[in-house]
């Protein structure tokens, strides 16, 4: 994305009373200069920053040193390293360490993305956390893009409703999208697609997703409750990850139709 005009984005979504905005997708760090330029605009609007990183940049401490400078500098709010056994046949896992020890030498908030099927094969990653003393989340692995040729889990699990904040994401041909995870997968359907910001302006297209009436249902009512009004089986909506059910419901035209003719009952559900 042209630096110039990812600054009048962030501007604009400063405008539109946008908080936080998070770099990721692939590695931004790879583009570092514009990344901490783009971070010192967030915090003369006042907007909270992440960038999430593989830590391929820590070497060594100093290179470590170096970056997590930089970025504090700039006026990065918190840094979040993405670890996995998958991230790790690219990246040595004392990156991990190192970019984390910097972090908290400087200052820096920090957390480690621990991106797992919970299977047993990643037991040692997660022992390697702890015995580094680092602060880590669990997050399930989402079976998209490469992640599709993964062998899959079976899943066992309490029936969750499966709400979704929904924060929106901005690719670099400048396509905004409801959910930071939509990216090209619907493509019967286009759900999730708002528009291109060569066209609309960032508050148009934050008010059609704040007017759209399931997205609003997918923020509240969940996509649990959403799937089984569609027909589907308890049984079969407890076999999916969020992101899939999504996928499953909403990249059908069938589905959304109904959907779209059964808003008000979805709606007084909702307040039942």
């Amino acid at each position: 994305m042209d630096f110039v005009r990812a600054k009048e984005i962030i501007e604009e979504m400063a405008d539109a009373h946008v908080t936080g905005i998070s770099f990721t997708a692939g590695e931004p760090l790879m583009f570092k200069e514009d990344v901490c330029g783009l971070i010192q605009v967030c915090r003369q609007n006042r907007i909270y920053t992440r960038v999430v990183t593989n830590g391929f940049w820590a070497n060594t401490s100093d290179l470590a040193d170096k970056m997590v400078s930089a970025l504090r500098k700039s006026g990065l709010s918190q840094l979040r390293i993405s670890t996995s056994r998958w991230h790790q046949e690219n990246i040595d896992s004392v990156n991990i360490v190192r970019a984390a020890a910097a972090c908290v030498k400087q200052g820096l908030d920090y957390f480690v993305s621990f991106v797992t099927d919970f299977s047993e094969t990643d037991d040692a990653v997660e022992q390697f956390l702890k015995d580094n003393k680092l602060l880590y989340y669990p997050e399930p692995v989402i079976y998209f893009g490469r992640a599709q040729s993964f062998d899959r889990k079976q899943i066992f699990t309490d029936y969750y409703p499966n709400m979704c904040s929904m924060n929106a994401y901005v690719s670099p041909n400048l396509d905004m999208y409801a959910c930071c995870d939509a990216g090209n997968r619907f493509s019967e359907t286009g759900f999730l697609y708002l528009g291109n910001l060569e066209k609309e302006s960032v508050d148009e297209l934050f008010k059609k997703k704040e007017q759209h009436q399931i997205y609003h249902l997918i923020r509240t009512l969940g996509l649990t409750r959403m799937a089984s009004y569609l027909g589907y089986n308890a049984s079969e909506i407890v076999r999916y990850r969020k992101c899939e059910l999504c996928e499953i419901l909403f990249n059908s035209k069938k589905n959304l139709k109904k959907l779209e003719q059964g808003i008000d009952d979805l709606t007084i559900r909702l307040r039942n």
